[in-house]
């Protein structure tokens, strides 16, 4: 595939990032030692609270889970158990959601219709099955009419479930580290700036960019070795366009699918929920080399410039360095994998439908889905377990909206009326304004409500969301379950 094409429809990227902590790699600046799984299960505490933390140099009054942002990385083995005691310690109510995972969409699992009041407490549970898929996840909050400020304010964490990639003896050998982008908009007290109602209508942004915390940060790749970079863009609106110095991106997977084998990127583009596995080979010259956050427009530059005053959101002022990659040590030489893991083969879709995205009226349904806004108690789409569905989703509106799908990802297939060279799956697409998708479906092994949605957050908070039902066939026959 040219990286042209790649760049048409992998995901969104441009600016604030929090290099997020993480691991393996014993060199990552600022450690913090992941919550790993022991005996088949993980059991985390975890605490959202409002309060000052560190970030950037300098005090800021944020949303914080267990005191830190981002939060607490976990890690856990594909057959595992997750336990999390969530206490919510906001003024507002809050909840869960496990982006990516495969796991059920009800009761204490990924159940985004859980609300816990300020002061108290939820378990959640859920089994990952042995077979899902390795790769990187997250989990943030999902209280429709408050993600996007929740999200904003800080409130986000990675989570990594190993698999059979992390069996590739290259990736076994490669140096890794976590990255979670985030940008914050703050006033110059630390304190989170309310967003005017044209920052909500386009999406909040922020012209703060923190790495793990700081400005800019070193990251460490060993010389004549391998680098594994796992990027998150845990941003409310923004899209990163980022590219290496010197450097190209070796993607090896997008949002916890593994590709079949590994494509060479000059620039890569990630959405808001966007998440990419990339390796770089430490074969330049010992030295340091900037990664950048590269301007993108997500379809806003034309009404900017229709308006005056301060009125004007600061949408691309966090573009520049963002990080430096350092060489450490010379190690033994690791090569690139040639191959991957094979693509999943889908049998024939049994029915096609059409998801329109546009906008309506100002107010709390001004982003629609279908002429429709959100509605709590109203089933948008339900479809049969064990099938696969063609979805053709149309943005008809002047900026890009991203596209989240729960509980099931899904394969691109097209951009605008045309096969892409290579089919990746994801489970957010980003869609730029008059554009179009083609995503194939399948519907396997969960019962029950769930939803899709735009992912610039202040998009899905007015409207942008609709409920999906996935039944059980006549003719499905369901996975055994892992926990009793």
């Amino acid at each position: 595939m040219e990286r042209r094409q790649f760049l048409q429809y992998a995901g969104s990227s441009v600016a604030a990032i929090a290099l997020a902590q993480c691991t393996r790699s014993a060199n990552q600046q600022r450690p913090q030692l992941p919550l790993v799984s022991a005996d088949g299960s993980l059991t985390v505490g975890l605490t959202a609270t409002e309060q000052k933390v560190n970030l950037a140099g300098q005090s800021a009054q944020l949303l914080a889970y267990n005191g830190q942002v981002p939060g607490p990385l976990w890690e856990v083995q594909a057959g595992n158990t997750v336990v999390v005691n969530f206490t919510n310690g906001l003024a507002q109510p809050t909840n869960l959601h496990f982006h990516g995972l495969h796991i059920p969409p009800t009761g204490n699992a990924d159940n985004v219709f859980v609300s816990v009041p300020s002061g108290e407490q939820f378990r959640y549970e859920f089994a990952i099955t042995p077979t899902h898929p390795g790769g990187l996840f997250w989990y943030h909050p999902h209280h429709h009419g408050l993600v996007a400020e929740q999200l904003a304010g800080g409130l986000a964490g990675p989570l990594i479930v190993r698999g059979a990639v992390d069996e590739i003896p290259e990736i076994r050998a490669a140096s890794e580290t976590v990255l979670v982008l985030q940008d914050f908009d703050l006033t110059w007290r630390g304190r989170r700036r309310e967003p005017t109602p044209i920052f909500r209508r386009w999406g909040r942004q922020g012209d703060l960019i923190a790495v793990n915390g700081d400005r800019a940060p070193a990251v460490t790749i060993p010389q004549r070795g391998l680098l594994r970079l796992r990027l998150l863009n845990a941003s409310t609106s923004r899209i990163y366009r980022l590219r290496l110095e010197n450097h190209p991106w070796h993607l090896i997977g997008m949002d916890g699918s593994t590709l079949a084998a590994p494509l060479a990127l000059d620039d890569l583009i990630l959405a808001p929920g966007n998440r990419a596995d990339v390796l770089v080979a430490g074969d330049r010259d010992p030295g340091a080399y900037t990664l950048m956050s590269l301007p993108y427009d997500r379809g806003i530059s034309d009404m900017m410039a229709a308006m005056e005053g301060d009125a004007v959101p600061r949408v691309e002022a966090a573009t520049g360095a963002i990080a430096q990659l350092q060489y450490g040590d010379a190690t033994a030489e690791v090569s690139l994998p040639p191959t991957l893991l094979p693509s999943p083969v889908l049998a024939a879709p049994s029915r096609r439908r059409e998801f329109v995205l546009d906008h309506g009226i100002d107010g709390e349904q001004a982003f629609l889905i279908n002429g429709r806004g959100f509605a709590h108690d109203r089933v948008d789409t339900t479809v049969q377990l064990g099938t696969v569905e063609a979805w053709h989703i149309v943005n008809k509106a002047g900026m890009d909206h991203p596209f989240h799908l729960h509980t099931n990802a899904f394969q691109i297939v097209g951009r605008n009326g045309a096969p892409v060279p290579t089919p990746l799956w994801q489970d957010v697409v980003n869609i730029p304004a008059y554009e179009s998708v083609d995503l194939l479906v399948p519907f396997a092994d969960f019962v029950g409500k769930t939803v899709y949605h735009c992912h610039i957050l202040d998009h899905e908070d007015q409207g942008m969301m609709g409920i999906i039902e996935m039944q059980a066939g006549a003719a499905y026959r369901p996975t055994p379950p892992i926990m009793t």
